[in-house]
């Protein structure tokens, strides 16, 4: 607590938000662990059907612009492919927009839930759904 009202007295972001962690300590991890790192898809499961081997090979980084939103490279077979991303103000939802093709960007392009932040592996589920959609991303 005391650490926190040092942050708010130096004049960082003192707004606090879930389990009363500070948005500047989420937009700092935000920053160092997953920004600008590769990820590759390490499971992807759509209504109970492992389709994990479709991203074999293929790696994704998050480039930074700002803290809240920016451009995606996914490189698949040495091609690379652009989209963006970006976040909502409690960094517990990821939007990931890639182009159509290749087919299988369709599943990575929508809305995400974070469902665990312990690195090397973020989990995610579908934001505002119960679709039975599973995707891990393990940092490279």
């Amino acid at each position: 607590m005391l650490l926190g009202a040092i942050v708010c007295f130096v004049g960082m972001s003192c707004k606090k938000i879930a389990g009363g962690i500070s948005n500047s300590l989420l937009q700092q991890y935000f920053e160092t662990n997953i920004l600008n790192s590769n990820f590759s898809v390490s499971l992807a499961t759509d209504n109970g059907t492992d389709i994990t081997s479709q991203y074999s090979g293929e790696t994704f980084i998050l480039l930074k612009t700002d803290l809240v939103h920016g451009p995606v490279k996914a490189t698949k077979n040495g091609i690379v492919y652009e989209g963006s991303w970006s976040v909502n103000e409690d960094y517990s939802n990821l939007v990931i927009t890639l182009p159509t093709p290749p087919d299988e960007f369709k599943f990575l392009s929508r809305s995400w839930r974070f469902t665990s932040k312990n690195l090397p592996t973020l989990k995610f589920a579908p934001w505002g759904t119960n679709e039975a959609i599973v995707l891990n991303m393990t940092r490279q």
